[in-house]
């Protein structure tokens, strides 16, 4: 039998250790590390690879600041955006505040605009600030602030002094946006009045009456309303960098005399194709009524006619210039650097009752459902509107009836 010595290894022995779960009373035990302290836990060193040199492992490499740094662009830019949302969210209900009563209680929509489609019908009026030289301003602030707000005129405002400019239904949500102009000298029905041209509904009875005079004359029901404000209307497309147009043909307006006329009117001068309008243009563009003759050959929109549906047409491509402005994604850039200012302008162009809460989904709705063709009651090919009573016109029920089935899909 040999020496114990001799058979005993050199080195220490070979060790498999294992990680198992601490039972219950182990945590009272104070651990015993002390076998720990006599183990080489440094890594074995692997063998060798014929033909490999050695390499030497140099110290790890410090974490880069480039990712801390686009960290703090990334919550920049988070906290921009919903710099923009909070704005835009205020804006909407602080405007939201100011509409009629009356005309919210005709109303049937509901705040979810976004998944299911709703009709909202656009109303811009002809009464003026009464601070402006233009002919047709409000004799009050009062009453121009009661026309603006949808109100039915009372106190010293007169009955049937402002009618609606503007009626145009949009029906947006549910991956929808189409767009319906009515012509403002259709003969319809008026809550309490004798039939004549339903743009007068607003002067007797406000949004209330308005709304109520759409819906039998077309046998729809309207979710929500929104009254152009024209001053937010300017501010919001300067905002998003003015609109772009596309003119049929040459067009010239001397509105109210006319830029140099004394009487604060305006000048328009466009040529054919596409043209690039400020607030103030923009507005111009979509108010014009009479064109006038411009100057140098070629055909204009004054010799070629121009009527109220080359006008209702005008005012569907501003809004969809608006909305291509904002959808755009070639202009994201330029939106997201002036985010707070258009979240705080792009309200303040209506007074509705969309508020925090719907308004957002208005502008989503938008993007999502595209651009659709302009559609304006008796503009269609097959469509037959004679002239009716005081220069109004007739719109048959078929018109109405192939218009609303386009309009809501």
């Amino acid at each position: 039998m040999g020496n114990d010595d001799e058979q005993r290894p050199s080195g220490p022995p070979d060790y498999k250790v294992y990680r198992a779960r601490r039972g219950f009373f182990s945590r009272f035990r104070k651990p015993d590390l002390s076998g720990l302290r006599e183990r080489d836990w440094r890594a074995p060193k692997l063998p060798k690879l014929p033909g490999r040199p050695d390499r030497e492992r140099g110290p790890r490499p410090a974490r880069p600041g480039l990712r801390r740094a686009l960290k703090w662009v990334g919550l920049a830019a988070l906290g921009w955006i919903l710099l923009s949302f909070l704005a835009f969210s205020v804006s909407a209900q602080l405007q939201a505040f100011k509409l009629s009563g009356e005309a919210k209680s005709a109303l049937h929509g509901n705040p979810f605009l976004l998944p299911s489609a709703q009709t909202i019908l656009v109303l811009g009026t002809d009464a003026r600030p009464p601070d402006t030289k233009e002919p047709g301003a409000a004799p009050s602030q009062e009453c121009f602030e009661q026309q603006a707000h949808g109100d039915s005129p009372h106190g010293n405002c007169s009955q049937g002094e402002f009618r609606a400019d503007t009626l145009m239904l949009i029906r947006a949500g549910g991956g929808a946006f189409r767009k319906l102009s009515i012509p403002r000298d259709s003969y319809a029905e008026i809550p309490g009045q004798s039939p004549t041209k339903i743009n007068a509904a607003y002067a007797f009875g406000g949004a209330k009456a308005q709304i109520e005079a759409v819906e039998d004359f077309l046998g729809i029901e309207v979710d929500h309303v929104a009254i152009v404000d024209f001053t937010g209307f300017e501010d919001l497309i300067d905002a998003v960098g003015g609109v772009t147009v596309d003119v049929p043909h040459k067009l010239c307006a001397d509105i109210a005399g006319g830029a140099g006329g004394g009487q604060g009117g305006f000048t328009l001068r466009l040529g054919k194709g596409e043209n690039t309008l400020d607030g103030e243009k923009a507005l111009i563009y979509s108010r014009i009524r009479e064109p006038s003759e411009c100057p140098g050959p070629g055909k204009s929109a004054y010799t070629l006619g121009y009527d109220d549906f080359d006008r209702e047409q005008a005012q569907q491509a501003v809004i969809s210039g608006i909305k291509d402005r904002l959808t755009d994604p070639l202009r994201a850039p330029y939106n997201f650097a002036k985010g707070p200012i258009i979240g705080w302008d792009a309200p303040k162009a209506f007074v509705s009752d969309m508020g925090f809460f719907t308004m957002p989904q208005l502008i989503l709705s938008a993007a999502i459902g595209g651009e659709s063709k302009a559609d304006v009651l008796c503009s269609g090919a097959n469509a037959d509107c004679p002239p009716g009573p005081e220069g109004s016109i007739e719109v048959p029920d078929s018109e109405r009836r192939r218009a609303v089935k386009k309009l809501l899909g």
